[in-house]
């Protein structure tokens, strides 16, 4: 699933405050209570949901829904804001990771799903997942979709000419550290002249800093970013590997990403299981010369999103219905078969159709397994709301020092007070 929207200014729901809604969280009294009623569905644009609803109707020709997509994730998330504070409210709605701490803090504005699925609902999707989608007071405001599962994807036959090794499981043991992987760059660039990986702030950064066991929040919901070592040190991983030269300072999806994918302007970028069809857009004459391995240290997880219902939802009963249906471990095998977007539910990940995907454009890869392995060793954290904001000001700090508009030695003081504009500190 493409989550076009990494944002690299901060994201204008971050400055949006919820209100909270003065109905319960068990639904509209003025609902019909027909599971077959018609339901308004709010998504992202450019995921292939219409492809979802079309399979869910196939399976329910009595059920009806009106898809609406809204625009980018953010854009969604910025319209749900708006509707909760007083507007019309769709029946059914995704939301993204980065952007559901917000939605979390308020579960009033939408129902319980516990209410309509039971205490256990939560129990066959991955444990990070839907703690991520639960609040304070133990509500379910949300079911996962898909999550991220992190990869690297490299060019095989780049790392043949440079003396390295092509095959995934020796070229993951090569770069089994960060550090090993700084010093196999060195060594691809000295043989080459050429950047390993296209860039540091979202190849590098965006993975080491979800390795972490504690991110930008305390478990208890206190903002540690500017103090907790493990922050720094993941973005000084990212200075180093750009202080060795490795990186070609190309950002994603600026006008030289596609183009360097297909060019190899760089050997390595990062691939969460959402990427790789950008990829085979932006690549197509690279069939077969890309390989998958997994990325350095313990795992990780880019992107991912849940599905929720409004509270002041006119047609609980039949979002419900359609959550039961598509959002199943079985429902989401399905939809990983159809669009590889990568299942958040447990049995999913651990099924033959999901760990032996493989796909011959990255030279039969072992694409699940790897993906499967890095979401279920991924450690968890908690997000707290304003997460996507201070993530993004310290990811723009690279950014800027990549383009030579910062000093490495600048740049994590430089991505510190960012953040702290950025969230009004």
């Amino acid at each position: 699933m493409n989550r076009r929207t990494l944002a690299l200014p901060v994201a204008a729901l971050g400055a949006m405050a919820l209100i909270v809604s003065g109905c319960s969280s068990g639904g509209s009294e003025s609902g019909s209570g027909d599971p077959n009623a018609e339901f308004e569905f709010w998504s992202f644009t450019g995921i292939g949901q219409k492809d979802s609803v079309d399979r869910y109707l196939e399976k329910n020709p009595d059920a009806k829904v009106k898809l609406s997509e809204v625009g980018s994730t953010t854009e969604t998330a910025t319209a749900l804001t708006a509707a909760l504070a007083g507007g019309r409210v769709p029946d059914l709605v995704m939301i993204q990771n980065d952007d559901l701490p917000k939605f979390v803090e308020n579960p009033g504005n939408f129902v319980d799903l516990r209410t309509l699925g039971g205490d256990d609902i939560g129990d066959g999707y991955l444990d990070w997942a839907i703690a991520g989608a639960t609040a304070e007071d133990g509500s379910l405001i949300g079911i996962p979709t898909d999550v991220g599962g992190l990869s690297f994807a490299y060019r095989a036959d780049l790392f043949e000419a440079a003396g390295l090794p092509t095959d995934p499981a020796e070229v993951a043991e090569m770069w089994s550290t960060w550090d090993k992987f700084i010093e196999m760059g060195e060594k691809y660039t000295a043989a080459t002249g050429e950047p390993f990986v296209d860039n540091v702030e979202t190849s590098v950064f965006f993975s080491t800093v979800n390795q972490v066991s504690e991110k930008y929040y305390s478990p208890d919901g206190d903002l540690v970013y500017d103090s907790n070592p493990e922050v720094e040190e993941a973005f000084d991983v990212a200075v180093r590997a750009y202080e060795a030269g490795i990186s070609a300072s190309i950002p994603a999806w600026s006008s030289g990403w596609a183009p360097g994918k297909a060019n190899g302007a760089f050997a390595v970028t990062t691939a969460p299981s959402w990427m790789l069809s950008g990829i085979k857009t932006d690549a197509p004459g690279t069939e077969g010369l890309w390989r998958l391995a997994s990325i350095p240290g313990v795992g990780g997880n880019w992107g991912g999103s849940v599905i929720a219902i409004p509270a002041r939802a006119d047609n609980p009963e039949a979002a419900w219905q359609y959550i039961e249906t598509m959002l199943s471990p079985e429902g989401q095998t399905e939809h990983f078969d159809t669009t590889g977007t990568f299942p958040a539910a447990k049995s999913a990940l651990e099924s033959e159709e999901v760990r032996g995907y493989t796909d011959p454009f990255f030279g039969d890869s072992a694409i699940g397994a790897t993906m499967s392995d890095a979401v279920l060793n991924f450690n968890s954290f908690y997000n707290g709301p304003d997460t996507s904001a201070i993530g993004a000001a310290l990811l723009n700090a690279l950014v800027d020092m990549e383009a030579g508009n910062v000093e490495p030695s600048d740049a994590w003081r430089t991505g510190l007070e960012s953040a702290e504009a950025a969230i009004g500190g």
